[in-house]
């Protein structure tokens, strides 16, 4: 786990320049730092390490091929490596290696089989540059699935890239404008999904791309190696023909097998546990494969209504892990916030992001890697909306559209006083299909459309998608959240917390495998009769008892609601939303801004937007200009 970065055609003190974008992002790699610049200067790359495998100066970066002519900086993991290696020397492409590491055994596929076949032959999380020097080519790649961060796009003249939105923010002269179209996304969603950032002219490599850019470096160009979208449709076309039982032993198959592969490194690895499914699943199956007792954390508050640490302690307890815990108080949560706009470097808002850098800090003092359950409900339908949507769109479809959607507007438009809930619900109904259905249920708080005074909002992924493109109305709706909310959410907080303390998180179940096959398998082999998650279950329940599992899931949160009421929060979030700040700043709406914060004070109504602000507010207070 790295941190890259780099410039094209940079005008300036082009070394200074990548000495900072290293700074900046020393937390992803605190054990080494260095650079490339190509002789005439046009291209500089960056790099900090975080040493997880080949701990020796062979695994350095910016590393240079045999032949000399690619030059790279990797941020990531490739789990096959040693399948790699030994296929290159059997091969007889390559006589030996000097080292150990993954990244001397990518220069050498690129090398041999080209950029596009030889990221195809690699399983693992990562963003990669490549620098061809003879031909003056620059490629930039990232994941198929979005876990390692990639930003990208222009300074001025020059091209640039880095592993974090922060280091470009560093650059001498920085100064391009904040996206204000890409804002109302932000305050629907609490994050700005890719190919956005906060900054216009700076973008995010969408997973599963290769971005080619040549000499004179003015123009790029964006193709697709892996797309989840085409891997849902052939999946659906080409459906698993087995039982639920042969179902189960093949994606227990092949989770041990990616469990295996990330288990691997030259440092300590430990997991997260929680006491839902998908995290004890993997600790499950990592305890099932060592010898030792498995390394497990887990994070806790004293609210019992969100805490999950007693049973993870129980789960612990069962599986004979070697269990750590920590709850966190008020106080924690409280020395983290100030840190939040730093870590993440542009806005985001899933308060989640404070025990999971939390539990991250903790980790970080007893391993250097933790293996993740994330996924697991994207992928096997684990989360109540996708059955929600497809119960209210089963009695919404024969409906005529023309119909509904003069109801919907009749309704919104009566001039009358009509209740939160009956607005929700006529908004629902004019939805053209399922799809438009799940985007519309993630609008339901009218005032996130109210916030900024620039209302022109970007198109993006959710408004984008294709009406009926999976046949299963719950298939549709996990594929929308693997393209947006998975990637742009869940990975970046996972990836921003952890290094933000120099731990590399791993997730097993984002297996180019494990993926692919899990689109494979029918609904009914994952959730049927109110069962969410059946094969995981069956996985699970081969290890622990279901009768610990089957407890409420309380969720990965913190009381924020609770906690900003507190003089000392309090304080620090009206100091943020100061009338005069936000009338000099011109960005967002004053008047609605207190008015959502009035009503949460004085009528105890919490909107989630209230987070959105503060953590927006927050960035704008740190950005240096």
């Amino acid at each position: 786990m790295c941190g890259i970065a780099g410039l094209c055609n940079w005008k300036g003190d082009i070394q200074k320049n990548i000495d900072k974008m290293n700074e900046r992002m020393f937390h992803r790699g605190p054990d080494a730092g260095g650079s490339f610049i190509e002789t005439d200067r046009s291209v500089a790359l960056g790099h900090r390490r975080l040493s997880i495998v080949d701990l020796s100066p062979n695994g350095a970066q910016p590393m240079t091929s045999h032949s000399g002519r690619f030059v790279i900086a990797f941020n990531g993991e490739i789990y096959n490596h040693r399948k790699l290696r030994e296929k290159l020397i059997n091969e007889g492409k390559v006589d030996n290696f000097k080292g150990t590491s993954d990244t001397e055994v990518l220069l050498e596929l690129f090398e041999n089989y080209g950029v596009k076949e030889g990221i195809s032959l690699c399983k693992g999380m990562f963003a990669i540059a490549l620098y061809d020097r003879e031909k003056k080519e620059l490629f930039l790649l990232r994941d198929r699935v979005g876990e390692k961060p990639l930003y990208y796009g222009w300074v001025k003249d020059s091209f640039v890239f880095a592993s974090d939105i922060g280091c470009i923010a560093e650059l001498d002269g920085f100064d391009n404008e904040i996206n204000k179209g890409a804002l109302p996304i932000y305050f629907i969603h609490g994050y700005i999904p890719a190919p956005y950032s906060v900054y216009e002219n700076i973008f995010k490599l969408e997973p599963g791309c290769v971005l080619t850019l040549k000499a004179p470096y003015k123009e790029f160009n964006i193709e697709n190696y892996w797309s989840m979208r085409e891997v849902a449709k052939y999946g659906e076309q080409n459906p698993f023909k087995g039982s639920e039982e042969e179902a189960t032993e093949e994606l227990e198959r092949l989770l041990k097998a990616s469990i295996a592969d990330q288990m691997v490194a030259d440092v300590p690895v430990g997991a997260f546990l929680s006491s839902g499914i998908d995290s004890t699943t993997v600790v499950a199956l990592m305890q099932s494969l060592s010898s030792q007792p498995v390394r497990s954390f887990t994070i806790g508050v004293d609210d019992p209504k969100m805490n999950e640490a007693a049973v993870a302690k129980q789960i612990a307890e069962h599986l004979g892990t070697k269990h750590t815990e920590l709850y966190i108080s008020e106080k924690d949560a409280r020395e983290v916030i100030p840190n939040l706009s730093y870590i993440f470097g542009e806005p985001f808002a899933d308060s989640s992001q404070i025990p999971t850098y939390l539990v991250s800090k903790m980790t970080k003092e007893h391993v250097t890697v933790s293996l993740s359950g994330d996924a697991g409900d994207e992928l096997f339908c684990g989360y109540h909306s996708y059955n929600s949507i497809d119960r209210i769109w089963g009695k919404m479809k024969n409906i005529p559209y023309p119909i509904r959607k003069l109801a919907s507007s009749l309704i919104l438009n009566a001039p009358v006083k009509k209740s939160k809930v009956l607005n929700v619900k006529a908004g629902l109904l004019g939805a053209k299909g399922a799809a438009q259905l799940y985007e519309i249920s993630n609008e339901e708080e009218p005032v996130a459309k109210e916030i900024c005074l620039d209302k022109n909002m970007l198109p993006f992924k959710y408004t984008q998608y294709q009406e009926g493109y999976l046949k299963e109305t719950r298939h549709n709706i996990m594929l929308m959240d693997l393209l947006m909310y998975h990637p742009d959410d869940i990975l970046v907080k996972v990836d921003r917390a952890g290094m933000a303390v120099s731990l590399e998180s791993r997730i097993p179940m984002l297996d180019k495998d494990v993926v692919e096959f899990a689109w494979t398998l029918p609904m009914e082999y994952k959730y049927q009769d109110g069962i969410t998650k059946k094969v995981l279950r069956n996985i699970l329940y081969k290890y622990v008892p279901k009768e610990l599992m089957d407890l409420p899931k309380r969720g990965f949160a913190i009381p924020i609601t609770k906690w900003l009421k507190e003089p000392e929060l309090r304080g620090w979030a009206e100091s943020l939303i100061d009338r005069r700040t936000l009338e000099q700043q011109g960005i967002l709406d004053p008047d609605v801004v207190w008015d959502v914060w009035n009503d949460y004070i004085n009528n105890g109504q919490w909107r989630i937007q209230i987070w959105y602000i503060l953590m927006f507010q927050e960035w704008m207070c740190q950005r240096k200009f």
